[in-house]
């Protein structure tokens, strides 16, 4: 293979490539290959939780690491969603809009999710600061370690909306779909 073809990435979708950067298409995959990484801790460990429980040897460090796993896999989920464009959005209304509303409404959205991003890194590192006052048992973590999951996931909410709304007002929020509805090719 020549370096000059590009192989599409199995793990990155194309999926509304017109909202997408390529240049954070490394970074959807290392966040995606965490997520998998973390969900098999999870699940791991819940399994060896069980396990120890019922033969009468519970290993209490075992919870600790399980809701470290399970909060970072929600966050750091919850970022890719946006990404990924699988977060909850009302798609069967901006695809029946006319160009002008769709992009109002594109847009809406877009600055929604966003501020939600730029208030979970504000809140979320204050509740980080916070957390160093409350331990967890019984191991003393101290909670912040959990907290630090908000902030670094709205980090990751916040670029991504970004970079869909930018892409959005530079090639149009319906990309292919509109072109192939109108009959031409993309």
């Amino acid at each position: 293979m020549s370096g000059a073809q590009v192989q599409p990435d199995w793990l990155v979708l194309d999926q509304k490539r017109h909202l997408k950067w390529r240049a954070f298409d490394p970074l959807e995959k290392g966040l995606m290959i965490l997520c998998g990484v973390l969900l098999a801790g999870f699940v791991t460990t819940v399994i060896c939780d069980i396990t120890t429980r019922t033969i009468g040897r519970p290993w209490l460090w075992l919870q600790e690491v399980t809701s470290v796993l399970f909060v970072y896999e929600i966050f750091v989920g919850a970022a890719v969603a946006v990404r990924r464009n699988d977060h909850l959005l009302l798609t069967a209304i901006t695809e029946a809009l006319r160009p002008a509303w769709r992009q109002v409404f594109e847009t809406m959205q877009r600055l929604v999710v966003g501020a939600v991003g730029l208030a979970m890194v504000y809140f979320g590192y204050l509740n980080f600061l916070n957390g160093f006052g409350s331990f967890r048992m019984p191991s003393l973590t101290p909670i912040a370690y959990w907290y630090a999951a908000i902030p670094l996931s709205g980090v990751f909410v916040f670029l991504f909306a970004l970079e869909q709304l930018v892409n959005g007002w530079s090639n149009g929020f319906a990309g292919e779909a509109r072109t192939l509805q109108a009959g031409r090719a993309p």
